[in-house]
């Protein structure tokens, strides 16, 4: 099973057990046993017995807008879900201590893997003294921290002084500026905010295989509005599967200015683009590494249920979490 992303506009609907997608150009059939996530780009009709089928087969639904800006996910009804660990996850967000346990294992993680990715560059004569002395400086403030406002306010300026190393890394002449999200103000912001959303699509998807609730998230404040516990686990491998992603397509010459379009709505990748960082995107969670602790090679997308599994150990008591950590 894998995701199956979709960019033609049309109408989406089944024929048995089978998901068709009707085009101007003609008819897409894709096996239901063999899809485990569905990514709508274009603009696509549905009704409600389509929604009923997906649901029969645990198959989220994850929809973008025409400017590739992550618009929600229809996330069907748990299968898996366990009370007793739900009981605890909840437990772990309303005591104090144990939440910030968790908060500061994922900030940690996350400044963990900056730094990783920066002594890479490093070691290959980028200058990156500066934002690295920066971000050692305030990764000796989490274990003091004492509220997850404090923490997020660590995990931000270590993101500030980490983004001021992008433009001696990046090597086409992509403008950055500070950090804009809604709406992306030029081409690095684009990828970075697209790059993210397939990251929390991801590992919602991950979480809907195991028993954990995706709406309890520690770092992230649990509200009425959204998943966060995706929002958490994600801080940990932005710096491994997003931003290395983009510096490889923009320094291999694979992504360049002519994949992006600037208007009123700020400025996001064109369809060609999309379509460009996706493909990259997948080869990126099929990739393998030997795996230090099962021996034995594992790929990224297996790491992201991976990492989920140590959480649940640690809510159940069994095991505390121990964030991925990228190697070398």
């Amino acid at each position: 099973m894998k995701p199956v992303y979709l960019f033609s506009s049309g109408t989406l609907g089944r024929s048995q057990n089978t998901i068709v997608l009707e085009t101007e150009g003609g008819k897409r059939y894709v096996p239901v046993e063999q899809v485990s996530e569905l990514y709508c780009f274009g603009e696509v009709d549905l009704n409600k017995r389509f929604l009923e089928f997906l649901t029969a087969h645990g198959i989220l639904l994850h929809v973008f807008n025409r400017y590739g800006f992550y618009s929600g996910t229809y996330y069907p009804r748990e299968h898996l879900m366990s009370g007793h660990l739900v009981l605890r996850q909840a437990e772990h967000y309303l005591e104090g201590e144990r939440r910030l346990t968790l908060a500061r294992a994922f900030v940690r993680g996350s400044l963990r893997n900056i730094r990783s990715v920066l002594g890479y560059y490093r070691r290959r004569g980028v200058t990156v003294d500066a934002p690295l002395a920066e971000i050692e400086r305030l990764a000796a403030g989490i274990d003091v921290a004492t509220s997850t406002a404090g923490l997020m306010a660590i995990e931000g300026n270590a993101r500030e002084a980490y983004y001021a190393a992008w433009p001696a890394i990046i090597e086409a002449e992509f403008p950055f500026g500070p950090r804009s999200r809604r709406p992306p103000r030029d081409e690095t912001n684009a990828l970075i905010s697209f790059g993210n959303s397939l990251l929390y699509t991801a590992v919602l998807g991950q979480i809907y295989q195991t028993h954990l609730d995706p709406r309890i998230g520690y770092l992230h404040e649990t509200n009425f509005r959204r998943h966060t516990l995706n929002l958490d686990v994600a801080e940990v491998f932005k710096p491994v599967l997003v931003d290395r992603l983009i510096f490889r397509l923009v320094n291999r010459g694979q992504l360049q200015r002519r994949h992006f379009v600037t208007g009123a709505e700020g400025v996001f990748l064109d369809e060609e683009g999309r379509r460009l960082f996706v493909e990259e995107w997948e080869k990126t969670l099929q990739e393998t590494y030997r795996h230090p602790t099962l021996k034995r090679s594992v790929s990224y997308r297996t790491t992201l249920r991976l990492e989920l599994y140590k959480l649940e150990k640690h809510l159940l008591g069994e095991r505390p979490y121990a964030p991925f950590q990228l190697r070398g």
